[in-house]
């Protein structure tokens, strides 16, 4: 597996005309070799050349994390009275064009360019991001064994098994991430719950404020689920529940609301373009007058990392392409009284767009 992608990596640079691939901390490194560099003021690289070796230079007293992978890379431990930026710039040889990953410290690149002027630097996302785009059947398969935990968190809230009435947001958002841990997941990485009128942010942080009875509860929440033997992957779920009966007022948004989902996911064929899946949702709401109430994509690519390419969104002609994985969560918020979001993890295939997450698309009335 992480041959195979080094092998892609490296066609890619030469495509590129990148003479060398830097990656320390984010996604690129945990995909490309299995390693997670801890975000430390110590710096950990992998360098790769583009016809030749991986050297992954790393702290000693972090190289016993490090999984020896003796086929793909070497270990260039270093000590605390070395440079290692030095050691990266000699590793470097006599490339002319690097393309370093897109979350690395601003501090190492400052250096790294002060070591090197002679280089001309890219961000390894034009070169790497491509190929992480697009998902491999075991990827497939870890997203979806992530999306049926996060199912299973959500048809708990759905079941009334999560308490709401009289709980303050941070308390459930808590409850939630708990959940999350327990149905296998390494780590939670967000689990907002917005009740009333706080439903109308989209990216709301829970807070003291207590739920109370009649009002929508959007929660939005998932994790990184580890694989047996390379990075974990990620989950991503909206569902919104009501504490006692619908309003008709609330209760027609959110059909809107519904249809809008469902014709995004049906429209995330192979050969769509992004922008095409992002119209195909929005149209939806726009028709029903809520146009102004949706002011984000429509989705998001997920993987590694729970936001990466593909973006569903107005303005990327890029076409969907079997392996795509990205979020379907369209959304209607109306400042001051509510707001409703729902969203399922989908992927393109030869057979049609395989949605992930299969829990009730509906807004559950809950007396919890």
């Amino acid at each position: 597996m992480f041959g195979e992608r080094l092998d892609r990596v490296q066609g890619a640079m030469a495509a590129a005309g990148v003479d060398v691939v830097l990656l320390s901390v984010g996604p690129d490194l945990p995909w490309l070799v299995g390693y997670e560099a801890m975000p430390l003021e110590r710096l950990t690289m992998l360098v790769v050349e583009r016809g030749g070796a991986a050297t992954l230079v790393v702290p000693r007293l972090e190289a016993p994390r490090v999984v020896e992978r003796g086929d793909l890379f070497t270990i260039r431990p270093w000590d605390e009275t070395d440079d290692p930026i030095a050691i990266v710039g000699e590793l470097m040889g006599r490339a002319t064009s690097a393309a370093i990953g897109d979350r690395t410290w601003a501090r190492f690149l400052v250096d790294l360019h002060r070591q090197r002027p002679d280089v001309v630097f890219h961000r390894a996302s034009e070169v790497v991001g491509p190929l992480r785009a697009v998902k491999d059947d075991a990827e497939v398969a870890a997203l979806r064994a992530a999306a049926e935990a996060a199912d299973r968190v959500a048809a708990q809230l759905q079941g009334g098994e999560i308490p709401l009435v009289g709980r303050t947001e941070a308390a459930v958002s808590a409850d939630i991430g708990r959940r999350l841990l327990a149905e296998g997941h390494h780590r939670v990485n967000f689990a907002i719950v917005a009740s009333g009128p706080n439903a109308a942010s989209p990216h709301h942080e829970p807070a003291d404020r207590v739920i109370g009875e009649g009002e929508v509860v959007l929660c939005d929440f998932g994790g990184t689920m580890l694989t047996p033997d390379g990075p974990g992957y990620c989950s991503d779920i909206t569902r919104c529940v009501h504490t006692g009966p619908i309003t008709p007022e609330v209760a027609e948004a959110y059909e809107v609301l519904h249809r809008a989902q469902a014709a995004g996911v049906q429209a995330a064929t192979v050969g769509t373009s992004c922008e095409g899946v992002d119209a195909a949702a929005r149209d939806v709401i726009a028709a029903a007058g809520f146009g102004p109430a949706f002011m984000h994509r429509t989705g998001h690519g997920i993987g590694v990392e729970e936001h990466e390419d593909p973006y569903i969104v107005s303005g990327n002609g890029d076409v969907l392409v079997a392996g795509h994985a990205f979020s379907i969560e369209p959304g209607i918020y109306l400042e001051g009284r509510f707001g409703l979001r729902l969203e399922d993890i989908v992927v393109a295939s030869a057979d049609g767009p395989d949605p992930l997450n299969r829990v009730d698309h509906g807004l559950v009335e809950v007396s919890a």
